[in-house]
């Protein structure tokens, strides 16, 4: 079964952007696809165990192991 793409142009666009299948549909999946506005903190201006909870949440491996750098690292390339 085929998912299903609420946001299909965001979705193509972020793919031609280099993002990877699972983020693209995350991020087009999301209410108010594409609505700028967001209140969430820059990454570095979060602590280590919030940038952890974040990297559980969305699993990434190996997190346990990572430095608040790895764990930046690794949200933005997943």
């Amino acid at each position: 079964m085929a998912a299903i793409i609420k946001n299909e142009a965001q979705y193509e666009a972020l793919r031609e952007k280099g993002y990877s299948k699972e983020k693209s549909a995350r991020i087009a999946n999301t209410p108010d696809a594409g609505v700028k506005g967001g209140k969430a903190k820059a990454y570095e201006e979060r602590t280590k165990a919030d940038l952890y909870e974040q990297a559980k949440k969305i699993g990434i491996d190996g997190r346990s192991k990572m430095n608040k750098q790895q764990l930046i690292k690794a949200l933005r390339n997943h």
